[in-house]
């Protein structure tokens, strides 16, 4: 969907590595990056983007007060209409800060989350959430600690790259690696914690992929697999399970990709950077009950992503937006470069999961054809001739957006 093109700098828009939800049809979008001339450049963290998912149009929103840095691999979380950034990376290195803004109030103003109890977790970023009971839960991640943590830290939940140790003189000060922890944050309380968790617990990791469905938090990929592995942390218990996949038709194993929820059984993931090396363009449904991936057909095969986001909408679609379609990674016996040619996008793209309702489908033919209904369409509510006039809009548009 290239809505308002003429109206707003839709370069703007395009991104990758950003945050995304949606709240009453509308999806909001905040951060990320281009790359320009070779190189990652931040996007403004105090604007925040809104797009009416009914009429397709784009808003922009200012944000106040005390922003965030510039940040990659930050992670963002909507619980109770604030949306919360944790961690990432900026121009003076990792952090653990948090910051919120509450988007009720006429007037967007960031806040840093401040006076909180217990043990902040370290820097990092790549790492993910899952919002369950108003409690942020974050796994996993790549980051820094010191020695002394890392000497107080189990050596399977925490990967240190030898080659990311930082020296001064003869000072060794901290070191970076991946992590496997779960922390958790009480937005009532702002107090974090550390549960102890049991079962098989998934190697460390960043980049990976995570949902949530019930009371059970899963997470997929980011890890050097040739297949996708999956893994469920029941939110009651702290108990870890590895789904054994070894009789199914198992996708390629990736990372910067998507995961969502899209019914009490099923999880829908879409694109990423594979194993191979390639920006992917397939989707996948798993059923938790059946323990089974099943591969989807669908009409988006032209549009492969990495690093995009995908949110659940009204009747249970998925809807796309950005990422980049063409990041590659090309290794050699040395090193691993990202090429440096990268297309970020700004569109949005939907995923039909279920039929639609019979609403669903006489508003869509209304707003693709509303010659047919005359001074018809003025006998309407007036709640409802809104409605309708924003798929009016919406099918107006010289590029609506795309449902599979």
């Amino acid at each position: 969907m290239d809505a308002a093109e003429g109206s707003v700098p839709v370069s703007r828009l395009e991104r990758s590595s950003h945050t995304a939800f949606i709240d009453n049809n509308t999806l909001y979008v905040w951060g990320g990056y281009q790359v320009v001339a070779a190189e990652d450049v931040m996007l403004p963290s105090d604007e925040i983007w809104l797009c009416d998912l009914d009429s397709g149009t784009w808003e922009r929103r200012e944000i106040a007060g005390d922003k965030p840095p510039d940040l990659s691999g930050f992670c963002g979380a909507h619980v109770n209409a604030t949306l919360y950034i944790f961690a990432g990376c900026g121009s003076v290195g990792y952090t653990n800060k948090m910051f919120s803004v509450d988007l009720t109030e006429q007037r967007y103003l960031w806040k840093t989350v401040t006076d909180t109890k217990g043990t902040t977790p370290s820097p990092r970023n790549k790492h993910s959430c899952w919002v369950h009971r108003d409690r942020l839960i974050y796994f996993g991640g790549y980051g820094c600690k010191t020695v002394g943590e890392v000497q107080n830290t189990s050596s399977t939940s925490f990967i240190v790259e030898e080659m990311s140790w930082t020296t001064i003189g003869n000072a060794l000060l901290r070191c970076w690696g991946w992590n496997n922890e779960v922390n958790v944050f009480d937005t009532h309380t702002a107090t974090w914690s550390m549960p102890k968790t049991q079962g098989l617990v998934p190697a460390p990791r960043g980049c990976h992929a995570s949902a949530l469905l019930g009371n059970k938090g899963y997470i997929s990929g980011g890890v050097e697999t040739a297949e996708l592995d999956l893994f469920c942390l029941d939110l009651e218990t702290w108990t870890w399970t590895q789904f054994d996949l070894s009789q199914s038709c198992t996708p390629l194993g990736r990372s910067m990709f998507t995961m969502t929820p899209v019914s009490d059984n099923t999880l829908f993931i879409y694109g990423g950077l594979g194993t191979d090396g390639n920006t992917l363009n397939d989707a996948w449904q798993f059923n938790t009950g059946k323990r089974e991936w099943t591969k989807m057909a669908h009409p988006h095969e032209d549009k492969p992503r990495v690093c995009h986001t995908a949110c659940l909408g009204r009747d249970n679609d998925v809807v796309v937006f950005g990422g980049s379609s063409n990041m590659r990674i090309l290794v050699d016996s040395l090193t691993v470069l990202r090429a440096p040619s990268q297309h970020h996008c700004k569109d949005v793209f939907i995923f039909q999961t279920q039929p639609y309702s019979l609403f669903r489908l006489c508003e869509d033919v209304i707003g693709r054809n509303p010659e047919l209904f005359g001074k018809q369409l003025s006998w309407l509510p007036s709640k409802l001739r809104i409605k309708i006039d924003k798929r009016v809009a919406f099918f107006s548009a010289a590029t609506p957006v795309l449902t599979a």
